[in-house]
Order: C-alpha cells, then sequence, then structure tokens
C-alpha cells in the first residue's frame, strides 16, 4: 500500500518537495453530476433561470476555481496550469448534469486536486444558481477518472 505524502516522519504536515522530480506532461481528468428535479434541468436547458447561463457560468467557476486550487486545498502547490476544460451536459434520462474536468500542465507535480476541484466548483455553482427553484440537488460521484505523467504513471479509472 503507498504511502502518505503530506506527513513528515513525526506526523506533521507538511507540503511535498518536488524539487527533484521530473518535469513531464500530467493530465488528469475529473467527473462528477448535479442530480435535480426534471422540471429544473428543463429550465437550464431553456435559459429560464433568474441568474442567467447556468452552463456558462459553471463552466466559468470551474476554470477559476481549478487555477485557485492551491489557495483552498493547504497542502496543494501553486501551478502554472497549461489548459483547463470543462464540459457541462444535460441528461435527461438522469435528470442531472454531467461534468468532466480536463487540467494539464507540463510540471513536477500532477494535477489531479485541480481537476476534481473544477467539478466540485462547477457543481456548487449550478446548486447556487438553481437552488432558489430546487433545494433538493445534489452534488454526486466526484472523482477522478483519468491521470497520467510523473513518476507513478498512468491511472484510468474502473481499470
Amino acid at each position: 500500500m503507498a504511502e502518505l505524502t503530506h506527513f513528515d516522519a513525526a506526523g506533521n504536515a507538511h507540503m511535498v518537495d518536488v524539487g527533484g522530480k521530473e518535469v513531464t506532461e500530467r493530465i488528469a481528468r475529473a467527473a462528477g453530476r448535479v442530480t435535480m428535479a426534471p422540471e429544473t434541468l428543463a429550465l437550464i436547458e431553456q435559459g429560464g433561470m433568474a441568474k442567467g447561463d447556468v452552463l456558462g457560468v459553471a463552466r466559468l467557476a470551474g476554470i477559476m476555481a481549478a487555477k485557485r486550487t492551491a489557495d483552498l486545498i493547504p497542502l496543494c502547490h501553486p501551478l502554472q496550469l497549461s489548459s483547463v476544460s470543462l464540459q457541462l451536459r444535460c441528461e435527461r434520462g438522469e435528470n442531472c448534469v454531467e461534468i468532466e474536468a480536463e487540467v494539464k500542465l507540463t510540471g513536477r507535480t500532477g494535477v489531479e486536486m485541480e481537476a476534481l476541484t473544477a467539478v466540485s466548483v462547477a457543481g456548487l455553482t449550478i446548486y447556487d444558481m438553481c437552488k432558489a427553484v430546487d433545494r433538493g440537488m445534489q452534488l454526486t460521484d466526484v472523482r477522478l477518472i483519468h491521470k497520467s505523467g510523473g513518476k507513478s504513471g498512468r491511472y484510468d479509472a474502473g481499470s
């Protein structure tokens, strides 16, 4: 089993020293969903929410969040990301908005936390923009689905 890297020998939290790591292209994809009432999803699709374009605002919020991850998660390194993209899809059969984020950089540490943060904040933004009509929405299934680059290599969920 892998060791926890954010604790020193005495058990104190510390930021991992990545100075000796190899510079490689690193990519992470994360996904999640916001489930809601069918009427809420219809309002999102029709652009009928009073606060505006729910998916557009959520996409921007996710991008901004990925760039600010080190400000939110105490032991994350501030990173110069080369790319952040979010896809948001309305899924009528599931009464949800599916969210997927992809984050890239060429550097010494991975971008998994940035991708997960992007998905989480995009989902929270959807909730915020729609809560006036549906307080029963749920942000669920936030997870890493792919990671590549670096010493630990490739990870694909479900394989």
